[in-house]
């Protein structure tokens, strides 16, 4: 594999965390259910941890159950390379960055439509980039306008000072 990025071990350690640079240069795997990114439902794209290459898209992840996050296909192919993987006395593929030659997980055949892949990929070898959310969906959902102001809000807001109100009257 001809990688774009070429960096000493040094260098590599330097830059990763230590459970990062376990699974992106060991080739290790972080125990399921503990990734960061297992659960995570937010839009936007994931990157390699260790070069920043767009791999894949939310729109493609989905709930496998296996413990790792799952997608059903890469966002940029020409990002990914697939290898195959003997180790272990099991008969895998490999998916690694083409960019930086750095190890991502695995991909099967077990996977849903329209592909019937599931590339299980390890959190800590993803970085997600989140896209900001659209102008239709600020005024409720953004941190500058909180929960209460959503039309349920303001009708208990209402409600509330009626009754409050009331009871201000029956203290007269």
């Amino acid at each position: 594999m001809s990688t774009k990025i070429s960096k000493t071990d040094a260098e590599w350690r330097a830059e990763l965390t230590p459970e990062q640079y376990d699974i992106l240069r060991g080739k290790g795997t972080e125990r399921p259910f503990t990734g960061k990114y297992v659960h995570t439902k937010a839009d936007g794209t994931y990157t390699c941890a260790g070069c920043g290459a767009e791999l894949f898209s939310s729109k493609t992840k989905f709930e496998s159950g296996t413990g790792w996050p799952s997608f059903w296909e890469p966002a940029n192919t020409e990002n990914v390379e697939l290898r195959s993987d003997n180790s272990f006395f099991m008969r895998r593929t490999e998916v690694l960055c083409r960019n930086c030659g750095s190890h991502l997980g695995h991909v099967f055949d077990d996977g849903p439509d329209p592909t019937g892949q599931r590339f299980c990929i390890n959190s800590a070898a993803l970085d997600l980039k989140t896209e900001e959310p659209t102008s239709s969906r600020a005024l409720t959902s953004h941190s500058l306008w909180p929960d209460i102001f959503t039309p349920i809000g303001i009708s208990i807001i209402a409600r509330w000072c009626g009754i409050a109100s009331s009871l201000l009257r029956l203290d007269e």
